[in-house]
């Protein structure tokens, strides 16, 4: 490789990149207007779940278990009902999306030492967020049920009863169970997966078409030169767009960086240096802006949105989909991104999903120098 020729190629680059603000502007503030839209409005924290009650009993037993549903931070209690005919409107009307009944004699029964029971109405609608409010209500009114069995023997001189099993769950790697300490990692990986494929894709296209690069294949410079000489300038871009994303993830989203952010950038660069060369490649064979435009979503946002893992656990997947998902790279690159900012692992413990990164830029980059010839196609 001829030094001299690649400089050239990588300072038309450089200045065919500045000689277009609107390009430049749109590529360095696109990853942060996605990561700010995305950061805030997804968000897979299920709390303040609307709520209406429909209390029969009015007694102290039934407003103390109302009082546990509205001080548990999961559900918001919008209001009162007295009939069923008042629940389904609330629910299909979408005010409400849980309906806590208490029956008649529910003070009663408690007091009587016998069962009592409780109404939960959930809009399975949204299935996953049912499944949660379930769950949730399902651990408030057992624990009530349990103080108030003890309470009861305590009135009655019995002693104590201990509960057979004893247990202590403990939270590691995010106490809090944010979803943007996950999501936001996994965010950065998918904004620059994007961004990187559709800005080479596009802007080699757009010389295809303009003709500029008939005349660059004319001239003595090799495929590996006029591709590393591309990739420069591109990396430069997208390993600031990296910063921006680095920046606002810790000082904006308040992830922890328990990593080495030396290693973060390494695997990011590794990462990079191969979906610039995936969207180079995607450039050689589409020619024209539209269609590479359709291929890198195609290839770049929908797998690295549906099939990293991002928002969707890939084992649940059929399995021929989790077959597929094992040849996206950005599913390796959000497992590192995860270990480094949540958990403060090294590479050497990720050495899998970094040898997989590594072949991947390894094949497309000797892939696409292939695409490149030194003629027009």
């Amino acid at each position: 490789m001829n030094l001299r020729r690649y400089r050239a190629i990588a300072r038309k680059e450089f200045l065919h990149i500045t000689r277009d603000p609107r390009s430049l502007s749109i590529s360095l503030t696109l990853p942060l207007v996605i990561l700010l839209l995305f950061g805030y409005a997804l968000s897979l924290d299920v709390n303040r779940i609307l709520t209406v009650v429909d209390d029969r009993d009015r007694s102290p037993e039934s407003r103390a278990l109302i009082e546990r549903f509205s001080s548990s931070g999961y559900f918001a209690v919008t209001g009162h009902v007295s009939s069923t005919r008042q629940i389904n409107t609330q629910i299909n009307s979408s005010r409400a999306m849980v309906a806590i009944v208490v029956p008649e004699n529910f003070s009663r029964y408690i007091a009587q030492g016998q069962t009592a029971q409780v109404q939960l109405l959930v809009d399975g609608s949204d299935s996953n967020t049912a499944a949660i409010a379930r769950s949730y209500a399902e651990n408030i009114v057992r624990q009530f049920a349990l103080e108030q069995r003890e309470r009861a023997q305590n009135l009655r001189g019995l002693p104590k009863t201990k509960q057979p099993v004893d247990l202590r769950a403990r939270i590691v790697y995010n106490d809090d169970l944010r979803s943007r300490n996950y999501i936001v990692p996994g965010l950065i990986a998918v904004i620059l997966m994007i961004i990187a494929s559709m800005l080479t894709s596009l802007t080699v296209a757009r010389e295809w078409e303009t003709g500029t690069m008939e005349q660059l294949v004319s001239t003595p410079v090799r495929p590996v030169e006029l591709l590393l000489g591309k990739l420069t300038a591109f990396f430069a871009v997208g390993m600031v767009d990296m910063v921006v994303c680095l920046i606002a993830a810790v000082f904006i989203f308040n992830v922890p960086l328990k990593g080495s952010v030396v290693e973060l950038f390494g695997i990011s660069m590794l990462f990079l240096f191969g979906v610039l060369c995936w969207g180079i490649m995607l450039s050689t064979m589409a020619k024209n802006q539209a269609m590479a435009y359709q291929m890198g979503m195609l290839t770049s946002f929908l797998p690295a949105f549906l099939l990293s893992g991002f928002i969707y656990s890939t084992e649940n997947m059929p399995l021929v989909i989790q077959g597929i998902s094992y040849l996206v790279p950005a599913r390796y690159f959000i497992t590192i991104l995860k270990g480094i900012f949540l958990k403060g692992v090294s590479l050497r413990v990720m050495w899998v999903e970094v040898l997989f990164l590594t072949l991947y830029a390894l094949f497309v980059f000797v892939r696409t120098m292939r695409k490149m010839r030194l003629k027009v196609a």
